[in-house]
């Protein structure tokens, strides 16, 4: 009878402490930093005592004041890959165990090439781009079912639509793909943007899953592509499973609960910001569905750490962009980005840092010379030229060019590059997911798409450019709200009209965006000089503004005219730039131009000259 109570026992004592989740679900031998910390969840899991086999050492076990949670470091140096268990005890006897597996490592994953200078990404609106599985467009598991017909619903767009349609992004040049969010985000409605994440170890089943992500991952490698992950360390969605039952009362910033931010990231900083203003930056969430994590707590930095490496591992990610990132605990994340880069030193992450002045976004980028003066260092490799963003904006209206109108704006914003510590590896972009669309603002004028797309392609910096606008897509958000610079890419469903994947199924407007792009992205790919050249700029003269790329051994020549009329100037003023080259070779229509006599340019035209 007393074998029979044992047992009874001991089969309830095991359901009653079952695991239900543990992160990361596996990981990786030969890791730089050997210190692996795993998240036991399930019911009072940390009322037992925790052991592992294979002599693997435990370094560290902290209980929290939640029960359901037990977080265990082990020490993975020198562990080769293989699978071990962990063993848990009460009363000194094993309730029940759980194995565990360390895989092996690509070869040569630390040393992965990132993203840089050399190449065009291309952001898609995942949920907008095609949709490849219909059969997925819903799915049990989640709240918010598929909808197109309402703007900001889910209207079905997935990897596997991004799969069918990467020889398409390919024709059009552009060499890296950033998807917006892929893990699970089970908002009850507008889930479809994906930045309010729920499940961070998990596609969402409407994307399609991991399997398939890495499927992703592997088809643009085979095109000698790359695959850029949308990160988000700032915060999660109020659906992600561990809102119901938190770690810790701090793994949020909580005041208690919500308390929105200030958006002010000059706080972060400003010498003269008050503490709480800079509190409620960093601390207050960014709405009020979104919870704002808390950097600052040793726990969740880790947890976000290695939920990021597990990432470029399992999915052999190229790179990664990261939301919001001057939203974060300074210092958190700054450890958070030397982690990464530290496991892998050519790996490159730009940040999402939304600020209108050079010297403020220079602040952000690792080495600021400036940061240094608050004994700060970020560690991120890039941050994003919203500065050249919000001027492209408005300059192409300008056609006057007085003192302070027209290119000389963008003279001006290359002349404030002596900030950035790596000028080569800033992002440039006329337009995103979250700005009216420059097609839009410019009323599909082609003309100057083409000086943006010019200008995006030839200056300093990493280019990326927004899905459609190559095919003429506009759309205002401040007129018809985000669903309006997110619309559905014709051809990506079944059943649509027009089909602007193919050459046949475009209309005649969309070929004409479609064929300069890129014939002017295929260009960019061959060309050294534009890539990490150094950079010369000439006073823009009459709206009229020249600069050139160059190396050792080639330089191109890009003249802009942002005027209406026609303009012939000589060129001896750019003797310095043209030295010894004597014609020039319009990359565009293939015409040849004696670099003695003078240019003529059209009206609102461009002119991008390999010299010779």
């Amino acid at each position: 009878m007393k074998k029979v109570v044992s047992l009874l026992l001991l089969i309830s004592t095991s359901v009653f402490a079952q695991i239900d989740r543990i992160e990361p679900p596996f990981w990786y031998a030969g890791m730089h930093n050997p210190e692996l910390q795993i998240m036991f969840y399930g019911k009072n899991i940390s009322e037992n005592e925790v052991t592992v086999s294979n002599s693997i050492a435990i370094k560290d076990v902290k209980k929290t004041e939640n029960p359901n949670y037990l977080f265990v470091t082990i020490d993975t140096k020198n562990v080769t890959a293989q699978d071990f268990v962990f063993s848990f005890s009460k009363n000194k006897k094993v309730v029940f165990t759980k194995k565990y597996s360390l895989k092996q490592r690509r070869e040569n994953s630390a040393s992965r090439k990132s993203y840089d200078a050399s190449d065009l990404i291309y952001l898609v609106m995942s949920d907008r781009f095609a949709n490849g599985n219909p059969k997925n467009d819903s799915d049990k598991s989640v709240t918010e079912k598929g909808n197109r017909s309402l703007p900001g619903g889910r209207h079905g767009g997935d990897i596997a639509g991004m799969i069918q349609h990467l020889d398409y992004i390919k024709e059009l040049g552009a060499t890296a793909l950033w998807p917006t969010p892929l893990c699970e985000d089970n908002d009850k409605v507008y889930s479809y943007h994906t930045y309010g994440q729920s499940d961070v170890y998990k596609i969402d089943p409407r994307f399609g899953t991991n399997e398939e992500y890495v499927q992703l991952s592997a088809e643009l490698h085979k095109r000698d592509m790359k695959l850029i992950m949308d990160y988000v360390t700032n915060h999660w969605g109020a659906e992600h499973w561990m809102m119901k039952d938190l770690p810790t009362y701090d793994w949020l910033h909580q005041f208690p609960g919500y308390a929105q931010t200030n958006y002010r990231m000059t706080t972060q900083f400003d010498p003269n910001a008050s503490q709480i203003d800079a509190k409620m930056c960093m601390d207050g969430w960014f709405v009020k569905s979104m919870p704002d994590l808390n950097q600052s707590n040793p726990l969740v930095n880790t947890y976000l750490k290695q939920n990021a490496i597990w990432w470029i591992e399992y999915a052999n990610l190229d790179g990664f962009r990261v939301d919001t990132y001057s939203y974060c605990d300074k210092k958190g994340i700054a450890e958070w980005t030397k982690a990464i880069t530290d496991e892998y030193p050519n790996f490159n992450i730009v940040g999402e840092v939304w600020m209108h002045d050079q010297a403020q976004m220079a602040y952000w980028q690792k080495d600021s010379k400036i940061a240094a003066i608050q004994n700060y260092n970020s560690y991120l490799p890039s941050v994003m030229d919203f500065t050249l963003t919000e001027t492209l904006a408005k300059v192409f209206n300008e056609d006057n060019g007085k003192w302070n109108e027209g290119l000389v704006n963008v003279y001006e914003n290359f002349a404030n590059d002596f900030l950035y510590p790596n000028i080569n590896s800033i992002m440039v972009f006329a337009e995103n997911h979250d700005t009216n669309r420059f097609n839009e603002i410019y009323q599909k004028d082609f003309s100057k798409y083409k000086m943006a797309m010019t200008l995006l392609a030839t200056v300093r910096g990493i280019p990326q450019i927004y899905y459609g606008s190559e095919i003429g897509m506009a759309g205002s958000k401040d007129k018809d709200g985000d669903a309006a610079i997110r619309q559905d890419f014709p051809g990506g469903w079944v059943g649509d009209a027009n089909n602007a994947f193919a050459k046949a199924g475009r209309t005649p407007e969309q070929e004409q965006f479609f064929d300069f792009s890129a014939k002017l992205f295929n260009w960019r790919k061959t060309n050294e000089a534009v890539h990490f050249g150094k950079m010369k700029h000439y006073i823009p003269e009459n709206n009229v503004y020249v600069y050139f790329r160059y190396t050792d051994s080639k330089s191109v020549m890009v003249i802009i005219n942002n005027s209406k009329e026609s303009k012939t100037f000589p060129t001896n003023r750019f003797q310095e730039s043209i030295a010894n080259y004597k014609t020039g070779n319009d990359v565009l229509s293939g015409k040849s131009l004696d670099l003695k006599k003078d240019i003529t340019i059209a009206g609102k035209s461009v002119l991008i000259l390999e010299l010779k």
